[in-house]
């Protein structure tokens, strides 16, 4: 099998080609990626030289350059997106541009192509958000109500994929995540962010009251769902696939990282809260588990234990990407708020 991985070189893209290498050493990749911040080729240079690996640069929303590389392509993984919700806020034009029109682009593409199987990666996050005292969750059924940028184009996203389906009868199906967490996660999002700025000495910057709820799915977790929705998933159907059976608010998993890390809690700083910041996500990944007999392999605190010591191990990759370009951010961010 011929495989086309958008946003290859990012943080679950990355994740998913070492894993489907590893499993599937038969079957060939073409990692497209646009290299914007986010993308790190360095994520894969355990492949770089294998045969079945290959890269191109490239922008999704670029329809000359997708008709090229989908040539002869049998499945599409599509994770290829602007996936921090802060930037989208800041950048909203980027944000729609690639989430959605370079989605469409994709699709035609597959289309004309004869794609056997588009594979699109959505999030939870789509369905708005939970009161920390309600006690449902999201399930496939659960109606859209995005509530900021980032979302909202993942919203018509989706809506996209699932209208190549019915109207064209592209091959589609959609798998709708929690918020990942792991090795090579670009250090702005949470998980990482408190990990290295505790190594470096640096306080950790909480939204609000850190009360902010996320139902945490560890990237390797993940890929074996992707895996099984490509194998034996149902056209035209939409998975959800969250990792946790016990919620934790941010603010008590800062305090886990730093015990883990041996530091001292007077490290948190509360900083102002963003718009639109959703209060709680809880993914009901039944479905999943019943039709595929998929589940997290391991608890949260397991994953988030490895991942610490994953960034521990591993200072030189996130070092050369806190500098530069991401401290300007950093600083816009947080420090000037």
């Amino acid at each position: 099998m011929k495989l086309l991985v958008t946003g290859g070189a990012g943080f679950i893209g990355s994740n998913f080609i070492l894993y489907w290498l590893k499993n599937h050493p038969d079957d060939h990749i073409i990692n497209f990626d646009k290299l914007t911040y986010a993308g790190n080729l360095e994520n894969l240079k355990s492949v770089e030289d294998n045969a079945n690996y290959s890269f191109i640069q490239g922008d999704i929303s670029d329809p000359e350059a997708v008709t090229n590389v989908m040539a002869g392509i049998d499945t599409v993984v599509h994770f290829a997106a602007e996936s921090h919700n802060d930037r989208a806020n800041m950048d909203r034009l980027t944000t729609v541009l690639t989430n959605v029109v370079g989605t469409q682009v994709l699709l035609d593409a597959a289309l004309e192509n004869g794609v056997q199987r588009f594979h699109h990666i959505g999030t939870d996050e789509v369905f708005g958000h939970i009161g920390l005292e309600e006690t449902r969750k999201f399930t496939e059924k659960t109606n859209y109500e995005p509530r900021s940028v980032y979302p909202a184009s993942k919203a018509g996203a989706d809506h996209l994929v699932r209208a190549y389906n019915i109207a064209f009868g592209l091959p589609v199906t959609i798998t709708n995540c929690s918020n990942n967490f792991g090795p090579y996660q670009f250090p702005e999002k949470f998980i990482p962010l408190t990990i290295t700025n505790l190594l470096e000495g640096r306080k950790i910057p909480v939204y609000g009251d850190g009360l902010y709820v996320r139902d945490w799915l560890y990237v390797e977790d993940h890929c074996r769902a992707i895996d099984m929705v490509l194998q034996k998933g149902k056209i035209g159907e939409t998975y959800l696939v969250g990792g946790m059976t016990e919620l934790h608010p941010n603010i008590e998993i800062a305090k886990k990282i730093i015990k883990l890390l041996g530091k001292d809690e007077s490290a948190i700083e509360f900083v102002t809260d963003r718009p639109g910041h959703d209060r709680k996500y809880d993914v009901d990944w039944t479905k999943i588990k019943n039709e595929l007999g998929w589940a997290p392999q391991h608890s949260f605190d397991e994953w988030l234990e490895k991942t610490v010591s994953w960034y521990r191990d591993n200072p030189q990759w996130w070092q050369r990407i806190k500098s530069g370009a991401y401290e300007e951010y950093y600083q816009k961010q947080y420090e000037d708020r």
